[in-house]
């Protein structure tokens, strides 16, 4: 199975946000690279939210290149066999700590962003990530800071997306 394939089956299974679940199909349907940076119609990206649910906080990225309080996430690699992979790779490259782990319910939320050119659009599949008990962060070459924030911190530091992957997550947890 292809990660184009395993990101039509995740989708197919996802029951929310079903417009632009649809939208995301369509895509993948239309581009059979839309999985990949270089397909300037835009390509689907993977994050996810790492959190420490006994401490009631999440970690956040102060993103080099976009200056916003994040989460971790980004372009799929030629590595990645699913997208839940990609997710927790990028998770695990960005925050710095060994052994996070997925939420098992899948995906939480999907969203669609513009990007600057040459790509017009990032069609990001959003997970939640449990950090591990005594879990230390370390700042990645993508990030200009690195911080826990606690979940009432978050609005007043980071865009509307953020806020609500928070409120998807933390109904997940």
């Amino acid at each position: 199975m292809t990660l184009h394939d395993d990101a039509v089956l995740v989708l197919k299974g996802y029951e929310d946000q079903p417009e632009l679940r649809q939208q995301y199909l369509d895509h993948l349907s239309a581009h059979p690279d839309g999985m990949w940076k270089a397909c300037s119609a835009g390509h689907l990206t993977a994050s996810a939210l790492v959190v420490d649910a006994r401490q009631g906080r999440v970690l956040l990225t102060l993103h080099r290149k976009l200056k916003m309080w994040l989460q971790m996430g980004g372009h799929c690699e030629s590595g990645d066999a699913t997208l839940a992979d990609a997710a927790l790779r990028e998770a695990t490259e960005e925050s710095g700590i060994a052994g996070l782990t997925l939420l098992p319910v899948g995906p939480v939320r999907l969203d669609r962003h513009p990007i600057p050119a040459p790509c017009h659009w990032h069609l990001d599949v959003q997970y939640g990530a449990l950090a591990p008990a005594g879990a230390v962060e370390a700042i990645s070459d993508e990030s200009d800071d690195l911080r826990w924030f606690g979940y009432d911190e978050v609005a007043g530091v980071a865009d509307e997306s953020v806020v609500r992957l928070v409120e998807r997550v933390r109904a997940a947890l």
